[in-house]
């Protein structure tokens, strides 16, 4: 792709997504408020549509175009899989102790974590779900040695990276109403991204190592992706019942992220 290795591009695909969400993080040393009601809401709206269109075309279909298990209908994998990574993602949210940006109380179990821990966690919690969903298309790729693969994996790097910057502001400011510094504010803005890499890591290595069953795993990522948009991020972006700025950008993301993975 782009005169690059397949190799070279998952790399770059992979890094980007962290990149963005540390450059993000780093706009904590320009803007010395956090951000505004609005900007959440177009923020959390854009992620989800970003989100939704990436599951939708660059993990489940895909899976269903690529089922090789002849005595199963093409459906079957993406679906039983897209249950799966539902269910696990409400399990993870009933268990993981963590806490929302702007909410007091915090959700799973009971912990004696700081909020700041609290507050990357239920970033970490929302994060992963994208670093597999990377990391299982570009590793899928890679198996098949199939560039329309390499281009739609590519693809969800993109949206998913683009989404991550404001994300990353999203995280570093508001943690100064905490009394953190701006540079540790930085830190955690940027180490809540460290996840997406991470678990794109396990997705690659899953995907070279079980091809198989890819289908039921690229439908575990989209199932889990879902999860956190009906759970969290379009909830959120509603907080203004008479506002239609997070309905908007939910159209935006899904749009761009549909015509990269076009275009691609």
């Amino acid at each position: 792709m782009f005169g690059l290795s397949f190799e070279l591009t998952a790399v770059i695909g992979i890094a980007f997504i962290f990149i963005m969400t540390t450059l993000g993080s780093g706009l904590v040393f320009f803007v010395n408020k956090p951000l505004s009601k609005s900007f959440n809401q177009i923020f959390l709206g854009f992620a989800a549509g970003v989100m939704v269109a990436a599951a939708v075309w660059s993990l489940l279909i895909p899976a269903m175009e690529n089922n090789a298990n002849e005595n199963l209908a093409n459906w079957v994998p993406p679906t039983v899989g897209f249950l799966a990574g539902a269910a696990f993602l409400l399990l993870v949210d009933h268990l993981l102790p963590h806490l929302h940006l702007h909410e007091d109380k915090p959700e799973g179990l009971k912990s004696k974590f700081k909020r700041t821990t609290m507050l990357i966690l239920a970033v970490a919690l929302h994060n992963a779900p994208e670093g597999l969903a990377v990391g299982l298309a570009f590793g899928y790729a890679l198996k098949l040695n199939d560039p329309v693969l390499l281009a739609s994996a590519m693809g969800i790097a993109i949206g998913i990276g683009i989404q991550n910057f404001p994300e990353g502001a999203a995280i570093s400011l508001p943690l100064r109403d905490y009394q953190v510094s701006k540079k540790k504010a930085f830190f955690l803005g940027s180490l809540s991204g460290l996840v997406e890499p991470v678990f794109a890591a396990l997705g690659l290595f899953m995907a070279s190592q079980m091809v198989s069953i890819m289908p039921w795993f690229l439908g575990f990522a989209a199932g889990a992706m879902i999860y956190v948009v009906v759970e969290e991020l379009i909830p959120e972006a509603q907080l203004d019942t008479h506002s239609h700025l997070g309905t908007l950008s939910f159209i935006a993301g899904f749009l761009l992220m549909m015509v990269i993975d076009g275009a691609l």
